[in-house]
Formats: structure tokens, sequence, C-alpha cells
């Protein structure tokens, strides 16, 4: 009887794995659904788009995305983490939902890594610290040594985790005196510093580019490790003198929990032949993501390495779970 109960069981799984293997290969049979955590018409819903359009030409079927902004991205992620593992429901996430989400909140409700199959690493947010043209300064060192003679009349306008961080930083690592002041998103920052009322920022070119270029905004350093090839005069942050931000602004793809592992292979070299080519490159570039791609694992890694710095970058920020 035991021996017949045994077989039964080998044959059933036998023919889940089989199941499981056609389908993976058949993949996929209906339209994906790109997952965002932002609302229409901002820089990563057209990055979204751009990825998208050239996607449905490499899988055959057609890739929309569906914005579900809201809690910091956490609606987003729960609608995918409640999603059928069939790879056809998909998060592109910032670090946002997958990092501060959990982390600073004293009941989080999901977990970034048992909630969700990593599939890809996309890129990296890239932000510019740019200030005004009033400010007597050309470059960061000049930007340091005004702070220090002029302590506590720099504003700092700080309007996401990644300006927190960076102006606890600035602050702790140069000894500098300045005032953070904070905004509920990035256009007010823009707009008062264009009006004199702050003075620094750390932003993305969606919104600072067209100033850069005209003039109204003077940039002095990247938040990347290289260079932008749309900012070849800018110095990065480690070129300039300034601390490196540890933990990386990043957008990754996901899927829910139990995604299969062939599925999330397929969608990851589909993913990575997409952002090789130089024009879908150059035209995400300037929404302010610097693409990279990965395999799962490599993502994977990330993830739990980045739990930690991210933790550890909030804790010397003073920034605690609420």
């Amino acid at each position: 009887m035991r021996l017949n109960n045994f077989m039964r069981f080998v044959a059933a799984f036998t023919l889940s794995l089989a199941s499981s293997l056609t389908f993976a290969q058949n993949w996929p049979t209906k339209p994906i659904k790109l997952v965002l955590q932002f609302p229409p018409g901002g820089s990563t819903d057209v990055v979204a788009r751009i990825l998208a359009q050239s996607l449905t030409a490499s899988l055959g079927q057609p890739v929309i995305v569906e914005n579900k902004p809201g809690a910091d991205g956490a609606i987003a992620a729960d609608y995918v983490l409640r999603s059928e593992p069939d790879g056809h429901t998909f998060f592109l996430a910032s670090n946002t939902p997958m990092m501060q989400v959990p982390l600073l909140k004293k009941n989080p409700p999901y977990d970034p890594i048992k909630s969700f199959t990593p599939v890809a690493f996309v890129g990296r947010y890239i932000y510019v610290l740019v200030t005004s043209p009033s400010l007597p300064v050309n470059n960061a060192a000049e930007l340091l040594t005004y702070a220090r003679n002029h302590p506590g009349k720099l504003n700092f306008g700080v309007f996401s985790s990644v300006g927190q961080l960076m102006f606890s930083s600035i602050r702790d690592d140069a000894k500098v005196d300045m005032n953070a002041i904070p905004y509920k998103g990035e256009a007010p920052t823009i707009n008062d510093i264009l009006g004199g009322h702050v003075q620094l920022t750390f932003a993305t070119p969606t919104s600072t580019l067209s100033q850069i270029n005209e003039g109204k905004l003077r940039a002095l350093a990247v938040l990347l490790p290289e260079r932008l090839p749309f900012l070849p005069n800018v110095p990065t942050v480690k070129q300039a003198g300034l601390p490196e931000l540890k933990p990386v602004t990043f957008a990754a793809l996901y899927g829910p929990a139990k995604l299969p592992p062939d599925i999330a292979n397929k969608m990851s070299e589909a993913l990575n032949a997409v952002i090789a080519r130089p024009e879908v490159r150059e035209k995400v570039e300037k929404q302010g993501l610097s693409l990279v791609g990965s395999n799962p694992a490599w993502l994977d890694n990330f993830m739990k390495e980045q739990i930690v710095v991210w933790k550890a970058a909030f804790d010397a920020a003073g920034m605690k779970p609420e």
C-alpha cells in the first residue's frame, strides 16, 4: 500500500513538473501587465512605456503599463504579490517600495525578499546636485567653503529619502551647517530654487536638464559612478569630493513569489536585450534612469545586500520606522 501511494505521488509530481515546463516554454500566452507605482505622465512612467513597447515586439504579446500609485508604492506592490505567478504580471519598482516601505514602517506590509521573485535589475536613478546661479559657487569645493563661511545660511531642499540621506552625509562628512527644508515633491523644490527660497538640492535630469542648459540652474555633481553623456562636464560626487551614497537608488523588475525560474530567466533575457539598444538607452537616460540590466540571481543578491545598506543609512540619518 505504501509503495502504491509513493508511486502515485511520483506520477503526480512528474505530471506537474512536465506541465510546468510546458507552460514555461509556451510563455507568454496573453498580455503582460507591467505594474508601476507612479501615476501616468511622470519620468518613470515614460521609461516604463519605452520598455513596454520594445518588450511587446520581443515577446509577441502586448506589454501594458498599469499605473497603481499611492502609499509609497505599497499599493502596486500588494497588487503584484497577490497576482498569479504565471508570468503575466510584473512589478517595475523603485527602491521606495522595496527598501523604504519595509524598513521605515513598524509593521511592514510585505517582505521584499520573500514576497517577490527577482527578475532583473533595470537601472540606477540619476540625481544631479543643482544650485541657483545666484549662489557664488562654481563647484562642490566652493560650495562647501561657502557653507563653512556662512553657517546656517544655506537651505537644502529635500523631497525624497535620497535627498535626506545626501543632506545628512554632506553635513556630517564635510562638517557644514545647512538647513534641510522638506518638500512634497521635486517640482516645488526646483521652483523654490529658481525663486531663491532654497539654494540647492539633488534632483533628476527630467526636472533640471532644460534649466541647466539654459543657465537657470548650475549642476555641480551627479550621483552616479560615471559621468553622464549629456552632462559630460559635470563630475560624479566622488570626483567632486562629496560623499558617495552607499545605498543604490534603483529600478528593478519583480514577479510575485513562486514565479517559475524559467519564466523569470526568459523575461530577464528579453529585458536585457531591450536595454542594450543604444536608442533605448538614450531615451531612458534623459528621463533620469541609467540602464544596467542583470539576471535574477544577481538581483536576488543585490536585494539582500541593499536591505542591510539602506537600514544602516537610515539609522545613521536618524530615520526611524513610524
